[in-house]
């Protein structure tokens, strides 16, 4: 049987569905939801994101700052924006959109961010809070992935997960998430030689390298779950992933198609994100007098 689809734009508008009832409870008790978009440059792409962005967010019930600056913008004055938003009440989340101009050290901009504010999931500590398994904002591509996979009712534990691709965005995170819900994980990347023998053994397959056909039919067990997490352009200029999505459909039992799968997902957690986000301020103000905040109990682990 083909390969039944993952459809990211149907689950996305059922996560936002709940979004919007979490914020609409928010505002009801005057903690509306804030997001902080900036943007430094000219870069086409970058406008269109931010814009939808935004767009998402008055369409849940978010309060939103938009912020666009010349590419001339300093990084200093980019870095005492971000620490203004950071004690800014009103903002939850804040999203600085990449790439920034080159005389702009991204990394120093992400540290910047408060980590109660990363929706984006992007910095040092968020990263260490991902590693820790302990509560945090992840990382918003791989965090869809695993609501995708969730969708299916496929149960990750003890299933062999192969994750291409070791960026810090994608690939890494993504494995950790695989392995907090007990896959047992490999990731493979550009020096991995005879890709398709990991491959072929994985119960779940997640291909975020940006190189299309990456992933072929041969190269996947029949009934395996394959995510395609690329975006890429095939000889035609039509959008596509690192899947070959017909050959990889006649084996697989699920498939994310591009578009509609993985990337409708994207912004969606961002929003997730920064519900969670206004959600964990209003309960710390509404804690009793002399309970503890932020005590953490140590995961085990086995």
């Amino acid at each position: 049987m083909p390969a039944q689809l993952i459809d990211g734009v149907q689950l996305s508008k059922q996560l936002r569905a709940d979004i919007a009832a979490r914020a609409a409870t928010l505002t009801q008790a005057g903690h509306q939801p804030g997001l902080a978009v900036i943007i430094v440059g000219d870069d086409p792409a970058s406008h269109v994101y931010v814009r939808n962005k935004v767009k998402a967010c008055g369409e849940v019930g978010f309060h939103s700052v938009l912020e666009k600056y010349e590419a001339d913008f300093s990084e200093q004055a980019l870095l005492d924006r971000i620490a203004a938003l950071n004690e800014d009440p009103a903002i939850h989340g804040i999203l600085v959109q990449m790439p920034l101009p080159k005389h702009i050290d991204s990394s120093k901009v992400i540290e910047a961010i408060a980590t109660a504010k990363d929706v984006d999931g992007y910095s040092v500590l968020s990263a260490g809070e991902l590693v820790a398994n302990l509560p945090g904002f992840r990382p918003c591509t791989p965090y869809g992935c695993m609501k995708l996979i969730e969708s299916t009712g496929y149960d990750l534990r003890g299933k062999h997960a192969v994750v291409i691709g070791r960026s810090n965005t994608v690939g890494k995170p993504m494995a950790l998430l695989l392995l907090q819900a007990n896959a047992t994980v490999t990731i493979c990347h550009s020096a991995t030689p005879d890709l398709g023998y990991h491959t072929r053994q994985a119960d779940v397959i997640v291909a975020a390298v940006g190189r299309r056909n990456t992933v072929t039919a041969d190269m996947v067990k029949p009934g395996a779950i394959v995510i395609d997490v690329g975006m890429n352009r095939d000889d035609a200029g039509k959008l596509c992933g690192d899947v070959d999505f017909a050959g990889v459909s006649d084996v697989a039992s699920h498939v994310t198609p591009v578009p509609g799968g993985v990337g409708p997902m994207t912004i969606t957690m961002l929003l997730m994100n920064t519900v969670e986000s206004a959600e964990r301020v209003l309960g710390k103000k509404q804690e009793r007098p002399g309970q503890a905040a932020g005590m953490i109990p140590t995961p085990g682990v086995a």
